[in-house]
């Protein structure tokens, strides 16, 4: 079966589902009350410089400044190209990359010499605000179509990663060095593959009337100013993700769809794809099995086929993932159980991560292998299974705890993260205070709030299941209290009140 985009619009948000196979394999959301501006270029003032840190903030005209690292910051294209000439080692000591190309080498001078309180700067979003974190913003442009990506503060010309044929790699590097103007970079997309000198050309002139027009605009508006915005949702997704093993465009609404059509039209020409109207009466997701899948994802356990099950946990910090063999007892013998319920693990984590879109530090705990060739083989299985993602991941070999720790580079939020929010009633940590902790913590308060106070009577409002606990099981702690301090307390169950929550007046 062949990979579908199934895009379901409506007028509160937007969803593009990737299917691979028939299986959901990457989600796309975006709510119209807060629609990405990763990529979005703007005219910002420096608000504050912060040596310490060697970065700044930038007022941009979001509701808070973005932040903005020396690694950041864009002085001079000749300066520049040297230290790309000079810090490059030969592989490239590159921070960023597009389309798995390296594309600036991190070599930070003092944020105090390059920026300063007032100043005006011209910043791209890279990285949408995430949790905590505010919006990240850089003044290394990149402006991508179709075939190429623009770089218009590089003198350098790259290609993508996941073009493997090296003969087509440098017929399409002599192609783009042979037509770009001096002094801007480019890399050239995986889409590029096959591509003609014309093909590459028509992509170049419109990406350079486009940075023309960014620069008037720069010139001609005070900061802060939207000075360009990226392409929507969909029509970005239809970017990177069209491709011949893209066979078919489902979508349910007309004017999306003719969006859709205008643009592959301008821009992909000669690619084949079928893209349709869906106009069943049963909502899009559902009909393609698409929403069962979205909750599926959304859950902390996920079970595996031979009946062992794996566990994710998603902090500030990092996620955490371990793996139970759970209902699987195995055939043979209990190595053999473990390396089977590892090796699916390995496959489902890969898929987990790329379909919730989890990123930053993520730490998996296998179960504990004795042979070496079987840590190899679920090191390499897992490896393997990640590379089908677009997503940049570095991964290190399985530990001697038995550990795999990874990172996964995170420019947006996760769907968990998108679709769900903290609990209230917990306040996001999991846990909350059992009842019989909440009555032990009620007599304390008591005895610290009506010590050697006058009033005959105590009042208690409590969560109705406290309550119980208090008149039945506590009951002899209350009456103990009641002879210590000399005062009759009356204990009443308030509805509106949260298991660890409790009111207490002196009457």
């Amino acid at each position: 079966m062949s990979n579908q985009l199934v895009i379901n619009v409506t007028s509160q948000e937007t969803k593009v589902a990737l299917l691979e196979d028939g299986m959901l394999a990457e989600l796309y959301i975006e709510r119209t009350k807060g629609r990405s501006i990763v990529g979005n270029i703007y005219k910002g003032r420096v608000m504050k410089v912060l040596p310490g840190m060697q970065a700044a903030f930038v007022d941009i005209g979001l509701e808070k400044a973005a932040f903005l690292y020396v690694s950041d910051v864009y002085r001079d294209i000749e300066e520049y190209s040297l230290m790309l000439e000079e810090g490059s080692n030969g592989e490239g000591d590159f921070e960023f990359e597009m389309d798995g190309v390296p594309i600036y080498p991190f070599q930070p001078s003092q944020i105090e010499d390059l920026l300063c309180e007032g100043q005006e700067i011209l910043v791209q979003v890279s990285k949408e605000p995430i949790g905590t974190k505010g919006t990240r913003i850089t003044s290394h442009f990149t402006l991508p179509s179709r075939y190429l990506v623009l770089m218009p503060t590089v003198d350098h010309v790259g290609v993508s990663r996941r073009i493997k044929d090296h003969g087509e790699r440098r017929r399409l590097m002599e192609i783009v060095q042979g037509i770009k103007p001096q002094g801007l970079g480019f890399i050239v997309r995986t889409a590029s593959e096959g591509g003609d000198k014309e093909l590459l050309r028509g992509d170049m002139d419109f990406l350079l009337k486009l940075w023309d027009n960014i620069q008037r605009k720069k010139e001609n508006s005070s900061a802060p100013y939207l000075i360009h915005s990226d392409l929507t949702m969909v029509l970005r997704v239809i970017r990177d993700l069209l491709s011949p093993e893209v066979s078919r465009v489902v979508v349910d609404d007309r004017e999306e769809y003719r969006n859709i059509i205008n643009f592959t039209k301008t821009y992909m020409p000669k690619l084949k794809c079928d893209i349709e109207i869906y106009e069943g009466r049963e909502p899009t997701f559902d009909a393609y099995g698409i929403e069962m899948e979205v909750d599926k994802s959304l859950g902390r356990k996920v079970w595996l086929k031979s009946g062992g099950y794996i566990v994710i946990d998603m902090t500030e910090a990092l996620t955490a993932i371990d793996v139970n063999t759970g209902r699987f007892v195995g055939k043979r013998n209990l190595e053999d159980t473990i390396l089977k319920t590892n090796l699916e693990a390995a496959k489902e984590i890969a898929y987990q991560l790329r379909l919730r879109n989890i990123g930053g530090i993520i730490i998996i705990d296998f179960i504990d292998m004795e042979r070496d060739g079987d840590r190899e083989k679920v090191y390499l299985a897992l490896e393997e299974a990640l590379k089908k993602a677009r997503t940049k991941t570095n991964i290190l070999k399985i530990s001697e705890l038995g550990l795999v720790e990874m990172t996964r580079k995170r420019t947006r939020e996760s769907i968990p993260r998108i679709l769900c929010e903290p609990c209230t009633y917990c306040d996001g940590s999991g846990y909350i205070k059992s009842k019989t902790t909440v009555c032990y913590d009620i007599f304390r308060e008591i005895e610290r709030m009506v010590s050697g106070l006058g009033g005959a009577t105590v009042m208690v409002d409590v969560n109705p299941e406290v309550a119980d606990l208090l008149y039945d099981e506590e009951r002899m702690g209350i009456e103990e209290l009641e002879r210590k301090l000399n005062k009759k307390i009356v204990i009443k169950a308030k509805d509106g009140l949260h298991q660890d929550q409790f009111e207490i007046v002196e009457v």
